[in-house]
Parts: structure tokens; sequence; C-alpha cells
């Protein structure tokens, strides 16, 4: 019989599968451990760009929620660190500015604490302040309660506690008449505040009215900080404005600030944050592939001899490579599927814990799988050529 007589091997699709699984099938543990850094590339990848989305969409719900169009005005800190005093005019001269909706002045009392009781020691604050308002504050800000009822403007002793400072002071609700000693005096709490997440200040303060403070507590009629909403088309004009305005004097110490601001500072730290940490898990995945060809190519050389019998018995150079390459494709592929599930899972938990809706981007999903499929191919293209390069005789030669 000829050459041309003996029977050339075909290889088809249907058997290329198990062909291909046969090194994976009988090397589990290893298979395992060389897709688990695949894994952990794509699922550091997956849980970032999930608990990102996830978070800047809450972020941007409450900035759709809070607005961009508030502003406060301060005139900076004294040298004791408190808020210095507006003028008396600043709040009125404020409300005739075009396009402002509505002004909210309060005042940082300095000289009044509040405390649980009268027999906390003087200065243990807890990092409460006590603030003069009117009912314009809630509105302004857009708050609300929760629980019990806001200030009115009569000169009693009566205070509403922000979110922060009921919980440091250990009162969570309003129907027990609870008392404070604030100014050395009693005060009864009649409502808690939700949070602010635009007015941090407000939610470590006790809130009492103008003219309580004014009667009781030494109030002299300067505002020390002063919220507004400005029309959303006209923040930026309305902004530049408001210095002059509120201390025609020395206009250079007024402080114009954007709360919202601060929440889109945090939405641009964690993009980059989040980049850090993606770049972090392509190490990952380069890592994992790496692995995936150390291991492909350990697999070449322990089965030479399974090489020089199936090339002795007809089979192609392709067919060869063929088998090895679908062993590291299978390999990539199973290790990004353990990827995406992990990374989904992740998500889902840090975001039932922060109580943020589960945004993960559909692109996250189908790449990461995309991209563990191309490390695969990649990283068994070597091995695979090497294996299909291997004459029979030398093979067979070291059995």
């Amino acid at each position: 019989m000829t050459t041309h007589d003996v029977p050339r091997s075909t290889l088809r699709a249907r058997d290329l599968l198990p062909t291909g699984t046969l090194g994976l099938r009988s090397r589990k543990l290893r298979a395992l451990l060389s897709g688990l850094g695949i894994a952990i590339g794509i699922a550091s990848i997956v849980s970032v760009l999930g608990v990102t989305r996830s978070s800047q969409s809450d972020l941007l719900a409450q900035i759709d929620q809070l607005g961009t169009n508030l502003l406060t005005v301060s005139n900076g800190q004294d040298a004791g660190g408190t808020e210095a005093i507006l003028p008396t005019t600043a709040t009125p001269m404020i409300r005739q500015v075009s396009n402002v909706q509505s002004v909210a002045p309060t005042a940082k009392l300095a000289t009044a604490n509040v405390y649980r009781n009268n027999h906390v020691p003087a200065g243990q604050t807890g990092g409460r302040s006590v603030r003069a308002c009117d009912a314009s504050l809630l509105t302004t800000l857009d708050g609300s309660l929760l629980a019990g009822k806001f200030l009115d403007d009569g000169p009693f002793p009566m205070t509403v506690l922000g979110y922060e400072a009921a919980r440091s002071l250990g009162i969570s609700d309003v129907s027990g008449n609870e008392r404070v000693w604030l100014g050395n005096r009693w005060y009864s709490v009649i409502g808690i505040l939700k949070p602010f997440t635009l007015a941090p200040e407000i939610d470590h303060a006790a809130l009492v009215s103008f003219a309580s403070a004014e009667h009781l507590l030494g109030y002299d009629g300067h505002p020390s900080r002063l919220y507004l909403r400005a029309d959303s088309e006209h923040v930026s004009n309305v902004a530049n404005l408001l210095a002059p305005v509120a201390n025609p004097v020395d206009p250079q110490r007024v402080q114009v600030s954007r709360p919202s601001d601060a929440l889109t500072a945090q939405l641009a730290v964690e993009e980059s944050g989040a980049g850090l940490i993606l770049g972090l898990g392509a190490i990952a995945l380069l890592v994992g592939a790496i692995g995936i060809a150390n291991v492909m190519v350990i697999s070449v050389l322990e089965r030479r001899t399974e090489i020089g019998l199936r090339r002795s018995l007809g089979a192609a150079r392709s067919h060869v490579a063929a088998q090895f390459l679908t062993e590291s494709l299978v390999l990539a592929t199973l290790g990004g599927i353990g990827g995406i599930v992990i990374g989904v899972v992740v998500t889902m938990t840090m975001c039932f814990y922060s109580g943020w809706t589960v945004l993960i981007p559909p692109e996250a999903l189908w790449g990461g799988l995309a991209v563990s499929i191309a490390a695969g191919a990649i990283a068994g293209l070597y091995p695979a050529l090497r294996a299909a390069n291997i004459p029979p005789t030398d093979a067979l030669r070291t059995t």
C-alpha cells in the first residue's frame, strides 16, 4: 500500500468538543485552578462596572431629586472657627435678586449647645450645634420630617433635631415628650428631620425659631448661612450676584457654593477609582491568560505520546492544533462564565446592602465573555501550534 492509499483521519465538528476537553476532564483540579485566574479578572471587571453604574445611578437620582439649583451663602469663619455673621440686610436683599425662588436664613448660635440632659459636662457636644431658622428652611431645602412637626414662629422653648443630632442624642421619636438641655434650659423636642444630603450641617443641628433664639438664647438678628433656590437656567448668573448683594462692604469674604457640586465631584472620584480597579482586573485577566498558556504548554509536553500516536494514525497537524486550541477556549470560556456569575453576585450583594438599584451594563456581560474567549484563544495559540509541529517519530520515541 502506497502512502497515497493511507486513509487520512477526519475531525468532525461534533467530535471536536469531546476530543478538545479530554485533557480538562482528566485533570479537573488543574483545569479549575487555571480557569480561576480568568474568573477573577472577569469578576473584577463585571463587579466594578456594575457597582460603579449602580452607585452613579443612585447619586444622579439624588441630584435630580434634590436639584442643582440650591445655593448657600456664608461669610466664612471667624478666628474661633465658627460661622461669621452676615449683615441683617442680606436676606431681604437677596430676595430681591432676579431668578431667586426662595431664601431661607439660618444662624449658628455659637454660645448655645445641646445636650441630652443637664448632667453632661460642658463641651461634650458630640459635634452638634444649635441653629436658628424659620419655616422657609424646610421648603427651600425640600426637606421632610421623620417624626413630629416643624417649628412655628413662636418664642417658645421648642426644637427640631437634625437626623444625626437626634441619633447622637438617642432620640428616635417625639411621642414621649422628649426634652434636651439647650442653652442652659430645657427645650421640648417636637420633631426629627430626615437626612439632608446637600446640607449635612443641618443634620447635626438642633433647630430653634428666630423668636426663641432672640428671647431665650441672646440671638442678635444676624444670619450666618443662607440657603436659596434659583431658577435652574440662571444658577450661575445668580451665584455671581450673591456676594456683593449679601455683603456690599466686604464681598470678598462671602462664600457662595452649590452643594450639588460635591455629589458631582463624588461621581468623578468614583469614576477614577473604577478605572484603577478595572486596571487591576485587566492585570488579573492577563495573569489568568498566562496561567492558561503555561498549563497548555505543560499539557503538550505531558501528552507527547498521545500526539505522536494520533499523528501516526493519520491525524493532520490542523486536527492536533484544533484539539489543543479548543481545550484552551473551553477553559477560558468556563472561567469567563464563572467570573460573570461571581461579578453579578458581588454587585447584587453590594447594591442590596447599600440600598441601590442593581444596574449592570450589558456590555460588561457579553464583553466579559468575549474578552475571556479572546484571552483563551491567544493563550492557546502557541501551545496548539507547538503540539501540531511535534514530529510523530519524536513523540513516540519518548514512550
